[in-house]
């Protein structure tokens, strides 16, 4: 009955996206009682339970069960955990919501810091990262696990003593040394190993180089829509958010209303979610203003391998020489995600700040893995496991796109189309609500998420983002079928 509970309260999570998310989890809490959905004398998750099914904070939870018991909505028994109150209070959310947000404010002020509290305000990770239709999601089953484990093994019994101790070089030599010719050849990256700083991933990235290259209050430019994990990185480092809107050529630069900011931020090779490639004027427009206006250009490259009918666009990084652009990657998608290893690339001028400040506030790691995927690139087993998954991923777009087509009709196709990643938007028809269809598909065991989530302006386009990648046709079908329902029921399409 625990996860019955965790999942109606994800769905009224991700149903109202806005606020912080200690006060949505206390709303929803507290209509859930209400709503007879915990009946009176009942007890409560325990709250490390329902963090972990929820993928939040354990404070948040416990704020939030404080919060009920001081409105005695909930009480607590010595040694048996929190229970739902036998009488409840005889007025209405609406009206109890302000003394509640200010014992929760209260509670917090012991707990978090301000900028801890904003993170967790905007946290968005979902509990969910594997089945259709999760975006992003690779096919982690499809991966030469045992091969990589042999390579591993071989490191293991005679490792060297760099590979045991701290970090402080920016990662593995032999691993930078494989990425830079590797990125140089199927990306026109043009960068030497000093110039590659191995990481745990785009968050840490992004992380570092927030920190580093920008001050509080500092403008940053971010896609419109675009990835929240980027964005909320940047929020917790106390940066000022510019949202620019993006079109079919990319990301829309903006001089006039916004300030010049300190960084811009860009998925030029495939714009995160839409899907959109930045065009050649674009680039070179966003490379001219960067050298005049003197701010950096972050190219995030997270899925650019798969590129399924033309060749792809060279990086933004290799465009220009000493371009003034840093170059993010992630083996996440190519790999599988709970590696946690990505790469920055760095123009020669910051090589040594940035490697000094990545020890300084992570103290690297990981070598003797990081050894060994050095070793995978170079005996082609990525260039091959690259190949193979293209070709599967691109037959399963293919099957979907089919499916988009001959049970939805041509107007629910992604508005761009370019044939790459691991996941497209289905388009959906102005004003509907996307939130709650993505809300009924959870309940039915689809996992989809609503565009208009990704946004961070009020806006009028709608959809689903369907990734397509870590599942076979059949389950694409059922979960397609279950979501056409769900549209059926919503009103937006006939039986």
């Amino acid at each position: 009955m625990r996860s019955l509970y965790a999942d109606h309260l994800l769905a009224r999570l991700q149903k109202n996206p806005k606020g912080k998310l200690h006060h949505r989890l206390l709303q929803v809490l507290q209509q859930a009682i209400l709503e007879g959905i915990f009946p009176a004398e009942t007890r409560l998750p325990a709250s490390r339970d329902l963090a972990k099914e929820l993928n939040i904070s354990r404070n948040t939870v416990l704020n939030a069960y404080e919060a009920l018991m001081s409105e005695g909505y909930v009480t607590a028994r010595t040694g048996s955990g929190t229970w739902v109150a036998k009488m409840l209070p005889e007025f209405s959310p609406d009206q109890v919501q302000p003394q509640l947000q200010d014992s929760q404010r209260s509670s917090l002020a012991h707990s978090l810091s301000k900028r801890g509290s904003e993170l967790l305000g905007y946290a968005n990770a979902s509990p969910y990262q594997w089945g259709a239709f999760v975006p992003g999601a690779p096919d982690v089953t499809a991966f030469p696990h045992q091969l990589l484990r042999k390579i591993e093994n071989r490191l293991q019994k005679a490792p060297d003593i760099d590979q045991l101790i701290y970090s402080n070089s920016g990662g593995c030599l032999q691993l930078r040394q494989a990425l830079s010719e590797y990125l140089r050849v199927t990306r026109s990256v043009h960068a030497d190993a000093e110039q590659i700083i191995i990481t745990e991933g785009i968050h840490q990235t992004v992380d570092l180089i927030s920190r580093v290259l920008a001050d509080v209050n500092d403008p940053v430019w971010v896609e419109d829509p675009g990835y929240w994990g980027t964005r909320n990185v940047l929020r917790c480092n106390g940066l000022q958010l510019h949202a620019l809107p993006v079109d079919a050529d990319g990301l829309i630069p903006d001089t006039t209303h916004s300030p010049i900011p300190k960084m811009v931020f860009v998925t030029p090779s495939h714009q995160y979610p839409l899907g959109g490639l930045m065009s050649l004027p674009r680039r070179q427009q966003l490379l001219e203003m960067a050298r005049r206006h003197r701010f950096w250009v972050i190219e995030d490259d997270y899925d650019s391998e798969f590129r399924f009918s033309n060749p792809p666009h060279p990086a933004l990084q290799g465009l220009e020489e000493n371009a003034p652009v840093l170059y993010m990657g992630t083996f996440s998608k190519t790999l599988y995600p709970a590696l946690r290893m990505g790469y920055l690339i760095v123009p020669k001028s910051l090589s040594h700040p940035l490697r000094t400040a990545a020890a300084e506030l992570y103290r690297g790691g990981h070598l003797i893995k990081q050894r060994a995927i050095a070793e995978f690139i170079r005996e082609g087993h990525f260039a091959a496991h690259i190949r193979r998954m293209r070709l599967l991923y691109h037959q399963r777009r293919q099957y979907l796109l089919g499916l988009i087509s001959r049970y939805l009709g041509y107007a629910f196709l992604p508005r761009y189309n370019h044939d790459a990643g691991l996941h497209l938007v289905l388009s959906l028809p102005d004003g509907c609500d996307d939130i709650a269809i993505a809300t009924r598909a959870l309940h039915k065991g689809v996992i989809v998420r609503a565009l208009s989530q990704y946004y961070f302006r009020p806006q009028q386009d709608r959809g689903l983002l369907l990734g397509y990648a870590c599942v076979d046709e059949p389950t694409l079908f059922t979960a397609f079928t279950a979501l056409r329902e769900c549209l059926c029921q919503e009103g937006i399409i006939e039986r």
